[in-house]
């Protein structure tokens, strides 16, 4: 939906006005991200989505994943519960006017190749096809090409070019800029510190998710860590054992920018849609967008 820009909001959201009076104070009470920060653990059951991700690769979707489906997954629930969708700016409540993911990618599973960012946006309707073109061409040409040439590999060699005091008093200036919302469209577009979610797969690691803090640089209100399949045997109401097959997750969340009821309820829906696959494959009925 199309927000005509007023006065006080920023290239990547719109201040919110109509905020109920405790929840402006609380900005300015607790003025750190870090020092805002929830942290949850939490699991799904997994044998829905292995069956739902072995159906889309069937039908050639190949390296189609569990990233794929928890994004896509996410993406529903911002556009059913857009509060989730907010950040902390200059001590103000902003709503972002898209949705961006960003993660960190290994150019080669080696222990010493580089990292580089991928960021993507979504619209609020994307499907769980539409995460996987995107990431597919995001990654693809973040591994393809040498690391030095992409533009967030460029910023910071230009960053790296300053010398440690200038460099210091250049972050300081950068965090000022960014208070009162006035950073430059092309440095949002590429900051890592920037965006709705942060996700990391601590499965393709081998070890279990990990409690990520939030960056108290930038705006970005949600760290999402997930590790790898896991098996555990449960006997059914006959007494017999079966295997199941599930996948941990953490998230970290800024409580500051809704409440736990509304948290709550939206890590409820999530889990709704983990569950329920096949619902990812075609646009939401409704998109529900936040208040003024």
């Amino acid at each position: 939906m199309k927000r005509k820009r007023r006065f006080g909001d920023r290239s990547d959201g719109y201040r919110i006005r109509s905020m109920p009076p405790i929840n402006k104070l609380i900005p300015h009470i607790m003025k750190s991200r870090v020092g805002s920060q929830n942290l949850i653990k939490d699991y799904v059951e997994a044998d829905a989505i292995r069956d739902y991700i072995r159906e889309k690769r069937r039908q050639g979707y190949d390296n189609f994943s569990f990233l794929h489906v928890l994004v896509a997954a996410y993406i529903r629930t911002v556009s059913q519960r857009p509060a989730i969708n907010r950040f902390i700016s200059g001590q103000k409540i902003f709503a972002r006017y898209d949705i961006e993911t960003i993660m960190t990618v290994k150019t080669k599973m080696e222990l010493d190749a580089p990292e580089t960012e991928v960021k993507i946006i979504f619209s609020p309707d994307a499907t769980s096809t539409d995460v996987y073109k995107a990431f597919s061409e995001n990654i693809k040409e973040a591994k393809g090409e040498a690391v030095s040439d992409t533009n967030f590999e460029k910023t910071i060699k230009i960053f790296n070019l300053i010398p440690n005091l200038a460099l210091s008093i250049t972050i300081s200036l950068l965090r000022f800029i960014d208070y009162f919302g006035l950073l430059p469209k092309c440095l949002l577009n590429i900051s890592p510190f920037h965006g709705s979610v942060v996700l990391t797969s601590m499965g393709s690691l081998g070890i279990p998710p990990i409690y990520h803090h939030l960056y108290d640089f930038g705006n970005c209100p949600v760290f999402i860590s997930y590790g790898g399949y896991r098996t555990e045997e449960e006997e059914d109401r006959d007494g017999n054992l079966q295997k199941k097959k599930y996948v941990d997750f953490t998230v970290t969340t800024d409580e500051r920018i809704c409440d736990g009821y509304y948290f709550a309820s939206a890590l409820k829906l999530l889990h709704t849609y983990l569950e329920n696959p096949s619902v990812l494959d075609e646009k939401p009925e409704k998109i529900i967008y936040d208040i003024d």
